[in-house]
């Protein structure tokens, strides 16, 4: 199926278990926590970039309003690609003109500390690993899983971009469990999003709220689930 990356020799790992984890907020630091590299890369200055969603849901409208179910997730963030063109004089229509200026040159510099230890820990150990995500490509463009490497830890990506079916659909986590080959109670699912980890427990997944002020208590916790050790303070 479009969309549906499976890497060979999955079904080879001799494990019961898998995890399926989103990347944006989970894997990746948010928008929001690089403002400062962010504002650097566009020649902004200090504090120009003043939204902050899960940081300061308080001073972010527009983000209370996703979270409301008011607008999608994808219509915030067309929502920040416009109004961030337009500060340097650019128009951005697309989400990967917006990100790719912003964070798209070093993408290995977004990764969050905690995921790399974390999924090389389950990818020792023999679990599955499966991404899903609602926009990967259509954020980042279709060559950015290539020049991630820790993209390649994953036996299976799963992105709306082409399958057009989003979280919290049952469906899309269908789609993780066949092409994991493993029932749903035996994958944990890990998302920055109440509604996506909702969808997950509906559709019988163990599921993990995750932080992303807190993002080693998110990891622990998920680690915990798949009978791993947790991270450590020495783990950055």
């Amino acid at each position: 199926m479009p969309g549906v990356f499976v890497k060979s020799g999955t079904q080879c790992r001799d494990s019961m278990f898998g995890a399926c984890v989103d990347f944006g907020g989970v894997i990746s630091r948010t928008v929001f926590e690089t403002h400062d590299d962010n504002e650097r890369a566009l020649g902004l200055a200090p504090g120009t970039l003043n939204w902050r969603g899960p940081f300061d849901p308080d001073g972010d409208a527009l983000w209370r309003s996703m979270q409301a179910g008011e607008i999608s997730e994808r219509d915030y963030w067309y929502h920040r690609a416009r109004e961030t063109g337009a500060l340097v004089g650019e128009e951005w229509t697309d989400l990967p003109s917006f990100l790719q200026r912003i964070r798209g040159a070093e993408p290995d510099r977004i990764i969050r500390p905690q995921a790399r230890v974390a999924i090389a820990r389950a990818s020792e150990a023999g679990r599955k690993l499966a991404i899903l995500s609602n926009e990967l490509d259509l954020f980042y463009g279709p060559d950015f899983r290539e020049r991630l490497p820790l993209l390649h830890e994953f036996d299976v990506i799963i992105d709306a971009t082409y399958t057009g079916i989003m979280k919290p659909d049952s469906r899309a986590y269908q789609m993780v469990t066949d092409a994991l080959q493993l029932p749903p109670d035996q994958c944990v699912f890990v998302d920055d999003q109440r509604r996506n980890v909702a969808g997950a427990l509906d559709f019988g997944m163990k599921a993990v709220q995750f932080d992303v002020a807190h993002p080693r208590k998110g990891f622990n916790a998920a680690l915990a689930l798949l009978g791993l050790a947790e991270l450590s303070g020495d783990d950055q």
